[in-house]
Formats: structure tokens, C-alpha cells, sequence
């Protein structure tokens, strides 16, 4: 699958620091691979509270977990263009 097929989402939270650090970093890599990107506030849903409070930020790939707390550019790079 070609990356600008591919969406990430980042899921955070108002006065977030390591969220303002994972936008950073995606909005890089998906400026750069054409990829589509969108942020979510686990605030708003119960449900994405009690999945992930703890792990924050979060990043997803097509809706699969793909890194909790810390957004590896090489990483996240490598996952999109496999």
C-alpha cells in the first residue's frame, strides 16, 4: 500500500507537552510521505479514555496502535512506506 494511502491519527489531550512533540513529528513525516493525518482529544470519548490515558499521546496507522507516549520518526517513517 503506497503511503498516501495510509492515515494516522494521534490521540492527546489539551496541555499535552509529548502530544505537542508527536504533532510535530507526524506532521512532518505525513507532510513529507503525502499521508493524511488527524488528531483526536481522548477527552472527548470515555471510551478512548479508559483505552488510552495512560499511554499518551498515541498514534495510530489505519486504526492499529502503533506508538504510545513517544513518536519515532524512523519508525513511524518505515511503517508507512512497508
Amino acid at each position: 500500500m503506497p503511503p498516501r494511502d495510509h492515515t494516522i491519527t494521534l490521540l492527546g489531550k489539551p496541555g499535552c507537552h509529548l502530544c505537542d512533540d508527536a504533532r510535530a513529528v507526524i506532521e512532518k513525516v505525513a507532510a513529507e510521505l503525502g499521508v493524511a493525518w488527524e488528531e483526536r482529544d481522548i477527552t472527548a470519548s470515555e471510551d478512548d479514555q479508559a483505552a488510552y490515558w495512560e499511554m499518551i499521546p498515541v498514534t495510530l496507522i489505519d486504526g492499529v496502535q502503533h506508538d504510545f507516549w513517544r513518536v519515532d520518526e524512523a519508525r513511524l517513517r518505515a511503517a508507512l512506506s512497508a
